[in-house]
C-alpha cells in the first residue's frame, strides 16, 4: 500500500472515508483490526489532500471507536505533525492551505479526553520552542483542548501549564500572542473550577486560582513597576472566569489597591495604583454577575476614586474608575450619584486651564450619570453650565467671554442628548434665542448676537442629530416645542416692515442651522404626525397663512399673512423658502399634501426660482422643494413631467435668446427633477438625463448641464433612505451603464472643442459620482481623458478628477501601473495642484498632494526617480500652507518620496 501514487492513495483514502460514513458500525465490530489496519495505512502521510481526509476521519475514530489500547500509537501518529509547519507547494495540487491543515489538525488533537497526559507536555515543549505563528496555534489548540481533557488532568498539568502560559503574558512576543495566553489561562481556569455535579458553586478557592492571585498581587505591592500591567492583565481575566474564582479575586484584589492607594508612604505610585484599580473595575463590571462581588468594597473604591479627582494627575484613571462604578448597574445609589457630580461640578466650577485636559472624560462620566439618574445632572450640573450663558451677546472685543459661551455650549452639546436633559437645553436655549431676538437693538451691531444666536441654534442641531442617530424616541415631542418655536423666530422677523434688519435673518446660516432642526425633528415623525404639519406647511407656502405653523414668543396675528411667492415680498420673507423646504425634504410617500393642483403648484415654484428668487440660498431651497415632491409623487404629475420634457425644456433651456442665469438655473431645476426620477428608477429618468446632451455645445450653459450628467447619481443629503426618499437599489449603476460610453466617446471627439470640453467635465463628474466597479473595465481609456480634465479651469472638477485617479490607484502595483506612461505630466499637474499660489481651493490642494504621497507606491522607481528632488522641492512649499490640513498632506507626501529609492 505504501508504494501506491498519491492519486491512488488519495482515492483510498477517499473509499475508506466513505466506508466509514455509511458502514461504521462494522468497522467498529472489527475492533483493533481495523484500527491497526488504518493506523498503519495512514501512519507518514504527507501529502496535503490525504491529510485532510486523514484528520476528518481521525476525528470520527477518536470520538465514537473504543481506542483506549491504541492511545499511544494514535498519539504518535497524529501528534507528530503539530504544530502544523506546511507551506503551499506552487502549484498547490488540492489548494490546500496551511489553515485548512491547521484546523483539521486541531479538530483532531482535541477530540479525545485520552490524549490529555500525552498532550499536554507535547504542547507545553512546542511552546518555548516555535516561532510566533506556531506559538498562536498551539495557544489556540490548548484553549480548544482543555475543556474536552477535563478537570483532573487540567489540575496536574495546572502548575507547569501556569508557568508557561504567564510567560506570554509577562514578557509577550506581540500583543496578538498575549491575548491568545490569556484566553487559555482563562480557559485553563474555568476546566479546573467549573463545580461538578453535587458540588457547592461557594467552594473555597485553592490550587492554582489561589496560588496565582498571590503572585500577581505580590507584584502589584510595586504598581508603578512595568510588571504590574500583565498582572493586572491576568486578575482582570480571572473576571471572567467561574463565579467562585471571580469572587475570590475581587475579594483580594480590591482591598489590595484601595489600601494602597490610601496608604501615606505609597503617594509616589497613586497614579499608577489608581490606573490598575479602574481597569479591575472595568473587567469587573464587564464580567457577568459582577455587580454583587464589588457591593461590599463600593464605600472604599469610591472614596478611593473621588479622592483621584482631586489631584491633577490622578484625575484620568479616577474618571476611568467612577465611569466602570456608574456603568455597573445597580451598584451605585442615586444618593452616590449625586457625591460624584457634586465633585465633578467642583472641577466644572475650578475655572483652571487644567479642565480643558480631562472635560472629555467629565462629560463622558456626566453622559453616563444622565443615563441612570438624569435628575440629578439636571438639578445640579445644569445650572452651573447654563449660568455661563448670557441673555445678550459679548461685544465684538470680548473673546475669552465669546470663547467661554462656545466651551459651554460643546459642554452641554455632548452632555444633553438623554431625554430628560434634552428638555431642560431645548427650553434654555429657545429662552435665550428668544431674548436676543426681542432685545437687540435695530441700530445697534446685530453681528455678535447673530453669531450667539447662531452658536445655540447650531448647538439643538447638533444635538438632535445625535438623538436621531440613535433613535431617541423623544425627538417627535419637539415639533411643536422646537421646530414651531423656531418658525416663530423667522417669521416675525420677516414681519418687520421694509427691509429693516432682524438679528434672526443677518446672517443665512442661522437659517440653515434651523432648517437643520426642522428636517431632524420632522423625520422623526410617523406619516401620520407629518401629515398635518406638512399641509400647514404647504398652506403657509401658497396662500400666506403661517400662523398655524409659528407659535411661539411673539404672537403673530391670524389675519398677518406672509407670501414667499408675492412679487412685494422681502428678502427675508422670501428666504422663509428656506424653512418650509427642509419641513418637507424627510416626508413620507403616502402623506397627503392636500395640494389641489400638485403640477400647477411644482410649475409656479420653479417659475419662481428664475424669476422670483433674490439668492442662491432661496433657489437651491425652491429647486430642493419641487424635486423632493416629483420623487414622491411622480406617479401623480405625468402631464407636469411632459410639460418639462417639452415646454420648459425648449422655453427655458434651448432658448439662447433667454437670459444667461436665467437657463443656467432652468439646468439646475433640470437636473435635480431628473435625479429626483432617477432613484426611483422612473421610465423617463434616463430620457431627461439624455437630453443634457443637446446644449453641450451651447457655451452658456453648456458647463452646468455637463456638471449636472455626473451629479445626477451622486450622493446628496437631500435624496437619502433617512429622508424617506423613494429610492431603487442598483440605479446608478444602470444610469452609469448608458452614460459612461456616451461620454466617454463625446471626449475624444475633437471635432468641436465646445462640445468636447464638456464632455469631459460630465466624464470627471459622472466617474466621482459611480462606484468604481461600473468603470473598471474602462480604466485604461478614462486615464488619458481624466488627466486632460486637471487642466480644466474649474476647481470642483480638478477634485473630482484627481479623487477618481485616488479611486484608481487602489489595487495598482509598480509592475501593473495604469499611469506609469503618464508619470510626468501627473507629476508636474499634481505640483501645480498642490500650491496654494497655483490654486486657491484646499480640497484641491488636499487631493492632489495625496495623490503625490501613493505615486511612488504604484509607479516604479526607474520611471519616477527623475522627478524625486524636483517633487521633494515644491513639497517644501507645500509645508507653508495657510491650512492645517494641507501640511498635514504635504508631510505625508514628502516623506513618501523622501523614502522612494530604487
Amino acid at each position: 500500500m505504501k508504494a501506491l501514487t498519491q492519486n491512488h492513495r488519495f482515492k483510498v483514502f477517499s473509499i475508506i472515508d466513505s466506508v466509514m460514513a455509511n458502514h461504521r458500525d462494522v468497522l467498529k465490530g472489527m475492533g483493533l483490526k481495523f484500527l491497526d489496519g488504518y493506523l498503519s495505512f495512514v501512519e507518514g502521510e504527507k501529502d496535503p489532500r490525504n491529510l485532510v481526509l486523514v484528520f476528518a476521519m481521525d476525528r470520527v475514530i477518536l470520538i465514537e471507536f473504543d481506542i483506549s489500547q491504541r492511545v499511544q500509537t494514535f498519539y504518535d501518529v497524529i501528534f507528530c505533525y503539530f504544530p502544523i509547519t506546511f507551506r503551499p507547494p506552487p502549484n498547490n495540487p488540492g489548494g490546500i492551505t496551511a489553515d485548512d491543515l491547521r484546523l483539521a489538525l486541531r479538530s483532531v488533537v482535541s477530540a479525545s479526553p485520552l490524549f490529555g497526559p500525552l498532550g499536554i507536555p507535547h504542547y507545553l515543549e512546542n511552546l518555548v520552542a516555535v516561532g510566533r505563528p506556531a506559538k498562536r496555534d498551539i495557544l489556540e489548540t490548548l484553549a480548544v483542548s482543555l475543556p474536552v481533557y477535563g478537570p483532573k488532568v487540567a489540575r496536574s498539568f495546572a502548575r507547569k501549564l501556569w508557568n508557561s502560559l504567564k510567560l506570554e503574558v509577562f514578557q509577550p512576543v506581540d500583543s496578538a500572542t498575549e491575548e491568545l495566553a490569556v484566553n487559555a489561562l482563562q480557559v485553563l481556569i474555568r476546566t479546573i473550577y467549573t463545580p461538578v455535579e453535587g458540588e457547592p458553586e461557594e467552594a473555597e478557592i485553592e490550587g492554582l486560582a489561589k496560588d496565582a492571585c498571590e503572585e500577581c498581587l505580590q507584584i502589584l505591592r510595586e504598581p508603578e513597576k512595568s510588571q504590574a500591567r500583565p498582572a493586572t492583565r491576568i486578575l482582570c481575566a480571572f473576571m471572567t472566569t467561574t463565579p467562585s474564582v471571580a469572587k475570590y479575586t475581587v475579594s483580594q484584589a480590591v482591598p489590595h489597591l484601595t489600601k494602597l492607594f490610601i496608604n501615606p508612604d505609597e503617594v509616589g505610585s497613586r497614579p499608577a495604583t489608581l490606573v490598575l484599580l479602574a481597569q479591575f473595575i472595568e473587567a469587573a463590571r464587564d464580567s457577568s454577575s459582577m455587580d454583587s462581588f464589588l457591593l461590599p468594597y463600593k464605600d472604599e473604591v469610591l472614596g478611593a476614586l473621588s479622592s483621584g479627582l482631586k489631584a491633577h494627575n490622578l484625575r484620568l484613571p479616577a474618571l476611568t474608575g467612577l465611569k466602570a462604578l456608574v456603568t455597573s448597574k445597580g451598584l451605585l445609589s442615586d444618593q452616590e450619584l449625586g457625591f460624584i457630580i457634586h465633585h465633578l461640578n467642583e472641577i466644572i466650577q475650578d475655572h483652571r486651564d487644567q479642565f480643558d485636559d480631562i472635560s472629555d472624560g467629565i462629560l463622558e462620566l456626566l453622559s453616563c450619570i444622565s443615563e441612570v439618574s438624569p435628575q440629578r445632572v439636571v438639578e445640579q450640573t445644569l445650572p452651573i453650565l447654563f449660568s455661563s450663558l448670557p441673555d445678550s451677546a459679548p461685544a465684538r472685543d470680548a473673546a475669552s467671554e465669546r470663547a467661554q459661551i462656545w466651551k459651554n455650549l460643546s459642554y452641554l452639546q455632548t452632555l444633553c442628548t438623554e431625554p430628560q436633559l434634552f428638555e431642560t437645553l431645548v427650553i434654555r436655549l429657545t429662552t435665550k434665542l428668544e431674548l436676543l431676538c426681542s432685545s437687540a437693538d435695530a441700530q445697534a451691531d446685530l453681528e455678535p448676537s447673530a453669531a450667539y444666536a447662531h452658536a445655540l441654534l447650531k448647538t439643538l442641531a447638533n444635538v438632535l442629530a445625535v438623538k436621531v442617530k440613535r433613535k431617541h424616541a423623544d425627538v417627535a415631542k419637539y415639533l411643536e416645542r422646537l421646530v414651531v418655536r423656531v418658525f416663530n423666530l423667522f417669521v416675525h422677523a420677516a414681519l418687520v416692515p421694509g427691509e429693516k434688519q432682524a438679528v434672526i435673518n443677518v446672517d443665512p446660516r442661522l437659517l440653515q442651522a434651523a432648517a437643520q432642526c426642522a428636517t431632524l425633528v420632522v423625520r422623526s415623525l410617523p406619516s401620520s404626525r407629518q401629515e398635518p404639519f406638512v399641509k400647514s406647511v404647504l398652506s403657509a407656502l401658497i396662500t400666506g397663512n403661517v400662523q398655524p405653523i409659528s407659535e411661539g414668543y411673539f404672537k403673530i396675528a391670524k389675519e398677518q399673512t406672509l407670501s414667499v411667492f408675492s412679487p412685494t415680498s422681502t428678502s427675508a420673507q422670501k428666504d422663509l423658502i428656506l424653512l418650509y423646504t427642509a419641513a418637507i425634504i424627510p416626508i413620507f410617500k403616502e402623506v397627503d399634501l392636500d395640494v389641489p393642483n400638485l403640477g400647477q403648484f411644482l410649475e409656479e415654484t420653479i417659475k419662481w426660482t428664475l424669476e422670483g428668487a433674490g439668492s442662491d440660498l432661496q433657489r437651491n431651497a425652491a429647486v430642493h422643494l419641487v424635486s423632493v415632491l416629483v420623487n414622491r409623487k411622480a406617479d401623480e404629475l405625468q402631464d407636469f413631467l411632459e410639460g418639462i420634457f417639452t415646454t420648459f425644456w425648449t422655453k427655458e433651456i434651448l432658448d439662447s435668446q433667454s437670459p444667461t442665469e436665467r437657463r443656467r438655473w432652468a439646468v439646475v431645476s433640470w437636473t435635480w427633477i431628473t435625479k429626483a426620477l432617477l432613484v426611483r428608477n422612473h421610465t423617463r429618468a434616463l430620457q431627461f438625463s439624455e437630453k443634457l446632451f443637446e446644449v453641450f455645445g451651447d457655451a452658456s450653459i453648456n458647463w452646468g448641464a455637463a456638471k449636472g450628467v455626473g451629479m445626477i447619481p451622486g450622493h446628496d443629503d437631500v435624496f437619502t433612505k433617512d429622508n424617506h426618499t423613494v429610492i431603487k437599489i442598483l440605479y446608478a449603476q444602470k444610469y452609469v451603464r448608458v452614460m459612461l460610453p456616451r461620454t466617454i466617446e463625446g471626449s475624444v471627439d475633437g471635432s468641436d472643442t465646445t462640445k468636447q470640453v464638456a464632455y469631459l467635465v460630465a466624464l470627471a463628474g459622472l466617474i466621482k459620482s459611480a462606484p468604481k466597479a461600473t468603470y473598471l473595465s474602462e480604466l485604461p481609456s478614462l486615464i488619458p481623458l481624466l488627466i486632460r480634465g486637471l487642466d480644466l479651469p474649474d476647481p470642483e472638477i480638478r477634485h473630482n478628477v484627481i479623487e477618481t485617479l485616488l479611486a484608481a490607484a487602489d489595487g495598482e502595483t509598480p509592475e501593473k501601473s495604469l499611469v506609469a506612461e503618464h508619470a510626468s505630466t501627473l507629476v508636474t499637474s499634481m505640483l501645480k495642484n498642490c500650491l496654494a499660489a497655483e490654486t486657491p481651493a484646499p480640497n484641491v490642494r488636499i487631493a492632489a498632494l495625496r495623490y503625490l504621497a501613493v505615486l511612488p507606491g504604484i509607479v516604479r522607481y526607474d520611471v519616477l526617480h527623475p522627478y524625486k528632488a524636483q517633487v521633494v522641492r515644491e513639497l517644501g512649499k507645500a509645508l507653508d500652507d495657510p491650512k492645517r490640513a494641507v501640511r498635514k498632506e504635504a508631510v505625508e507626501a514628502r516623506t513618501n518620496w523622501f523614502k522612494y529609492n530604487g
